[in-house]
């Protein structure tokens, strides 16, 4: 299984969304307050690599926040 999943830091005023993975260098080390607010699982990394990109495209906070409020319809594209 892979997961994407998408967190907000209140201290930095920020989500970030990423597949599963460590890397050392990682934003997320910019602070140290961060919620999980979002988890969708995948069957394959290839739908996680190509949800991820379809919302860093969107590059938008009201998207990330209705996206949080109802997944449903990502779901759905990308055949969750």
């Amino acid at each position: 299984m892979h997961y994407l999943y998408i967190i907000y830091s209140y201290s930095a005023n920020k989500y970030y969304q990423h597949k599963s993975g460590y890397y050392a260098g990682s934003y997320t080390k910019q602070a140290i307050d961060w919620e999980l607010k979002l988890v969708l699982e995948f069957d394959n990394i290839s739908q996680a690599r190509k949800a991820e990109a379809f919302i860093k495209r969107m590059n938008s906070r009201k998207f990330t926040e209705k996206l949080i409020e109802d997944s449903a319809w990502l779901v759905k594209k990308f055949k969750i």
